[in-house]
């Protein structure tokens, strides 16, 4: 856009424009009383404008950082041409302030001339793509560190990878996403979520006690470990524990009873057949490149922790926490993932299985395949955080 103005092609500049979300100030209060309702748009002032009222439209990068009390939503160009009225101010102004900034009539019939663009524009690519912030977010360093290891649902969602002063799909969005996807709707449940993300609480411990296993057997005898040898060495912890034990302390003596064998076959069958969709899992992944051959899922830390860098911004969009709490959260989660793996594709090949686990049910669908091609754009295309940052 700044190179269509600097050479005066309008045309290009529109067209590009037509592409873009446009976000504007919106009321708190209003979003806040009545969701899934229009909120009031909050119009601004331009000494430079005759009567000084304008609408002012930020394209995703250059929106100002986030605010407690200032929010936004977002619309695409000809939208804002339809619900215009009398009263709304006759000038609209395209990134204040900004060398891409461009002042439209925003009254017919002159909004015609530049709706016509948002009117006729393709269908808009919101698909899977690695976006990046040139300016104003970090792209090496501990925060950057944090947020690739997002960087896999940014890609799979088309937003900034990078982008630390959130805003997302604007604020009425993010706050329908939290509560619908994770039924938070308060600062304490943002807090809670997020910290048993980072602590890696947020998936089934079953997961954790079969993968433990295995890592227990590849670290006492190295090397790739037998299905076959795995799944007994399961059943054999879990009949060891099923025991009963007496526990002496020095509040007294602590005694429990052994577990019916119906419950200690089940419990056994049930992890047994974890471990085959595991392997299974693995298997597909090798093939599809994901990991080496031999290799395996160590744990699946990074599914928490992946989304524990997502979440931190998630919150910050939907105002449940800070700019600084959100990039307090975004490092925890970077060093955490860095102590339980040692490479980006490790770390990608623990979220692809746990997302796996949670979603896919073995169909190898739409959660498995968008996934291993985000996966496959980040550790190949130029410019990626997982090719430019190292892990550790």
């Amino acid at each position: 856009m700044f190179e269509a103005k600097a050479r005066d092609d309008w045309a290009t500049y529109f067209e590009e424009l037509a592409q873009c979300r446009l976000f504007f100030e919106i009321r708190k209060d209003r979003a806040d009383a009545a969701p899934g309702k229009a909120p009031y748009a909050v119009f601004g002032y331009d000494p430079r404008v005759a009567g000084g009222r304008i609408w002012a439209l930020y394209t995703e990068g250059m929106l100002p950082a986030p605010e407690p009390h200032r929010v936004f939503d977002w619309n695409f160009l000809e939208w804002f041409a339809k619900v215009w009225t009398p009263t709304d101010p006759p000038v609209i102004v395209i990134n204040p302030g900004s060398p891409c900034e461009a002042f439209l009539p925003s009254a017919p019939p002159h909004s015609a001339s530049w709706a016509q663009y948002g009117d006729r524009a393709p269908a808009r690519d919101r698909s899977m793509r690695l976006r990046t912030l040139r300016i104003g977010a970090p792209r090496q360093g501990a925060v950057a560190h944090g947020l690739a290891c997002g960087a896999l649902l940014c890609v799979n969602n088309g937003s900034f990878w990078n982008g630390m002063a959130w805003h997302g799909t604007g604020y009425p969005d993010e706050r329908k996403r939290l509560a619908e996807w994770w039924g938070i709707t308060t600062r304490e449940e943002w807090q809670g979520c997020l910290r048993d993300l980072i602590a890696c609480e947020q998936r089934s411990p079953v997961w954790d006690f079969a993968l433990g296993v295995r890592r227990a057997i590849a670290r006492d005898f190295g090397g790739y470990v037998d299905a076959g040898y795995w799944r007994q060495a399961v059943a054999n912890v879990i009949r060891a524990n099923s025991e009963g034990s007496v526990t002496v302390t020095e509040s007294g003596v602590t005694k429990t009873d052994p577990r019916p064998e119906p419950e200690v076959q089940a419990r056994i069958e049930g992890v047994q057949r974890l471990i085959g969709r595991i392997t299974r899992y693995e298997a597909r992944m090798r093939a599809d490149g994901v990991l080496d051959e031999n290799q395996y899922v160590s744990s699946v830390d990074a599914w928490d922790l992946g989304r524990a860098s997502k979440m931190a911004r998630w919150g910050l969009g939907a105002r449940y926490g800070t700019l600084q709490e959100a990039e307090s959260a975004v490092l925890q989660a970077g060093r955490a993932a860095a102590q339980s793996y040692k490479s980006w594709q490790a770390f990608s090949a623990g979220y692809i299985l746990g997302r796996c686990l949670h979603f896919d049910d073995e169909e190898f669908g739409d959660w498995y395949q968008d996934v291993v091609e985000a996966h496959r754009i980040l550790m190949s295309e130029p410019g990626s955080p997982w090719l430019d940052i190292p892990f550790r």
